[in-house]
């Protein structure tokens, strides 16, 4: 089979959409189909395709939409790539330039379309309309997606979270394929990690070697909720919890976030690192012992599963669309205020080191089917679905 996979941006930037379109793109080839990637590049003075059969776009950055090459959709040179490669499929994984010219492209080649929602916007209207207008941008993107959505073939979706996003928006009548995302688990393990490299880490940041250690890993923006995290840390985790919660990643509330923590004297006890290039996160996560997470925002953090690959137990604020993200007991567990967090937090860490070790190991078991060939099969599913009905 051919496929198409359109997305806004991709390596060498890293973001969940773009993890879940290589690795879907890895899985795909690992099984015998070729793929071509259409993605914005703003670095591309025009259309070509590079060696890893990428066909990249001009296109310009934008800020407002956290640092993407935003490309032009009506392009007749992307019209011909496209239909030089004669897909059977066209994957569609952004709704802005690159995406709407997938949806185009398709119905202008009568080529079947798959569309995925990787992001949900409602909370993330804040990037691009002032509050006064909130309500009636969340009216536009509703009626954007829902298009989108009815005119693809079929529509999927990381978890449970975007059937919901897409009744909201007045989508009757048609299926969201539940697939969730990928990640290998070998390349996180914390084996890989010499200690030295784990006691230099942490010394560069200064946290005691008797600390246990909670990481989080995202873009710093309102929709993440590291203000909620911020609180219930210094709300309910003493100094003398021998704590430290890691924050990794950079974004536009962040010196809000370390003002926040400084107010709330929360210093020594919280390190923010800024960015941190995708490559080197895995020393973060074998230096931690809990992956944390306040924000409701998520669909399947990719981030979260990275870190349960090295077998760190989740705390995740209680998202009822995620309930089945994480299993009490047997992946981590689930916190509704500051108290119950700080209480299974101490849980953890009072386990004896057998029991830990094996909780450990539950974790990475309950992901373990979570790499490329198996994200490339439930899409492939999907695909073949289509393809039988014509």
């Amino acid at each position: 089979m051919r496929i198409a996979l359109f997305t806004e941006t991709y390596l060498p930037y890293i973001n969940g959409i773009v993890t879940h379109v290589k690795i879907l793109k890895d899985g795909l080839e690992q099984l015998g189909h070729e793929v071509l990637v259409v993605t914005a590049d703003a670095n591309a003075k025009h259309h070509f395709v590079d060696a890893g059969n990428i066909l990249r776009c001009p296109a310009v950055v934008s800020k407002k939409f956290y640092g993407y090459s935003l490309s032009s959709p009506f392009i007749r040179d992307r019209v011909k790539f496209v239909r030089d490669f004669n897909p059977d499929i066209i994957h569609i994984h952004n709704e802005f330039g690159i995406g709407y010219s997938g949806y185009r492209i398709a119905k202008a080649l009568n080529v079947p379309l798959v569309y995925t929602l990787h992001t949900m916007y409602d909370d993330y209207i804040y990037y691009i309309a002032p509050k006064a207008l909130a309500p009636a941008a969340t009216r536009l993107s509703h009626k954007y997606t829902k298009i989108l959505a009815k005119r693809a073939n079929a529509v999927t979706g990381p978890s449970i979270k975007c059937s919901e996003y897409f009744k909201n928006a007045g989508l009757k009548g048609k299926e969201v394929h539940v697939i969730p995302n990928a990640v290998e688990v070998d390349e996180f393990s914390p084996r890989n990690i010499s200690k030295e490299v784990r006691d230099a880490l942490r010394q560069k940041h200064g946290i005691p070697v008797d600390s246990m250690v909670c990481v989080f890993v995202g873009r710093l923006g309102r929709e993440k909720s590291c203000d909620v995290l911020l609180d219930y840390w210094s709300q309910s985790v003493t100094p003398q919890d021998k704590m430290h919660l890691i924050i990794i990643g950079g974004g536009p509330i962040q010196p809000e976030l370390e003002e926040q923590a400084r107010k709330l004297g929360l210093q020594g006890r919280v390190t923010f690192t800024g960015k941190v290039p995708h490559e080197e996160l895995a020393p973060y996560y074998a230096i931690s012992d809990v992956y944390i997470t306040a924000s409701l925002s998520d669909t399947n953090s990719i981030s979260m599963l990275e870190g349960m690959c090295s077998g760190l137990p989740v705390l995740q604020r209680t998202d009822p669309l995620n309930a089945d993200q994480v299993v009490d007991g047997e992946n981590g567990y689930n916190f509704n205020n500051a108290d119950e967090m700080a209480a299974k937090l101490r849980q953890i860490q009072a386990m004896d080191p057998a029991a830990l070790a094996a909780f450990k190991e539950s974790v990475i078991q309950s992901i373990r089917n979570s790499g490329a060939q198996t994200l490339a099969n439930n899409t492939l599913a999907v695909y073949r679905s289509i393809l039988k009905k014509g």
